[in-house]
Order: structure tokens, then C-alpha cells, then sequence
């Protein structure tokens, strides 16, 4: 198992197991050659980001470890971690028709004309419009979905998640 300082510890776990890296850090405690563990599952060029590490540390302990991370690089080093869900194209032709009073029917009818996400990535609505002829046909030339795609519309403060940064001032924003 991987290990700070005063014993604090995780398992290894999900697709850094096959990290030969991973194991020669003491990230984790599993030797991926000797149980012929797939590296192709941490490093993918089919995989759309990068990895990352997840470590699981006892609720009981977590303050001890964000105490331990800030002491060691410095509050300003050691930051939360939330994320953002911005409106995705069906969602804000949904929304945007709530809004102008368009009955369900119709608007749930357009937004099901915009394609899904291809490979988690959402396609943009002028290429919908560019595409889809009968969509282009029951929308009105408007900038107002492209701007609602960029707002924020939920956010999720994950419980343990943290940042730690080489430089002062590079976990902000």
C-alpha cells in the first residue's frame, strides 16, 4: 500500500494499478508485471484526458492529511477542488424554452434533434444547425444558446479533493 508520512494509507486502485511509474513511486503496492496488469489502461492515446492518481484516505484522518499537505507546502500551496457543469446544447434549448413559455412537447422535439455527445465531447450548436436541415429549419438565428452553453450551471464540492502546487498563487482560478 502507498505511504506519507505518520502512516497515513491507500490502496492502490483503478487504472494507476498498471502504472510500472505508479508502483516505483510506492504509489501504489501493486506490481503490475508480476500480475500482467494492463498499462494501456492508465496511459491511452484512445482516452480523451490525461490520468489521474485517485487515493482513498480514512474519513477519520483526511483533516490530519490536509493539515500535513498545508504544513509541508504551505496553505496557499493546498487548495479544494470543485467542479463546474456547464449547460450542454439540449439542456439549453430545454431551459432557454422553459423560460419562453414553449410548451414541453416542442422544445424536448428540438433539443432531441441535437445530436448526443460524441466521445464525451457535446457537439456545438452552429454545427447542429450547419448539419440538420430540420433543425435549422424550426430555430431563429440567435448568439443566445451558444451563451447559455458557457454558463455555469451547477457546481460540486468534492468532500476530499485537493490541489497541491509548485508555485505560490498557481491553485487559484
Amino acid at each position: 500500500m502507498g505511504q506519507i508520512s505518520r502512516n497515513y494509507f491507500w490502496p492502490g486502485r483503478g487504472s494507476a494499478a498498471g502504472s510500472i511509474i505508479a508502483y516505483a513511486l510506492n504509489i501504489t503496492d501493486l506490481d503490475p508485471l508480476h500480475y500482467d496488469l494492463l498499462f494501456e489502461r492508465f496511459l491511452n492515446p484512445d482516452r480523451i484526458s490525461m490520468p489521474d492518481i485517485d487515493i482513498d484516505i480514512q474519513d477519520t484522518r483526511r483533516g490530519e492529511v490536509i493539515e500535513y499537505c498545508a504544513k509541508k507546502y504551505g496553505p496557499e500551496r493546498v487548495a479544494n477542488i470543485c467542479t463546474f457543469g456547464t449547460m450542454a446544447a439540449r439542456a439549453s434549448v430545454r431551459d432557454v424554452a422553459r423560460v419562453l413559455q414553449v410548451p414541453y412537447g416542442e422544445s424536448d422535439r428540438l433539443a432531441k434533434l441535437i445530436p448526443p455527445p460524441v466521445q464525451g465531447r457535446h457537439v456545438p450548436i452552429k454545427k447542429s444547425l450547419e448539419e440538420d436541415p430540420d433543425l435549422k429549419k424550426n430555430t431563429k438565428p440567435t448568439r443566445l444558446p451558444k451563451r447559455f452553453m458557457t454558463l455555469r450551471r451547477s457546481w460540486k464540492d468534492d468532500s476530499f479533493a485537493r490541489c497541491a502546487c509548485r508555485r505560490r498563487g498557481d491553485c487559484a482560478g
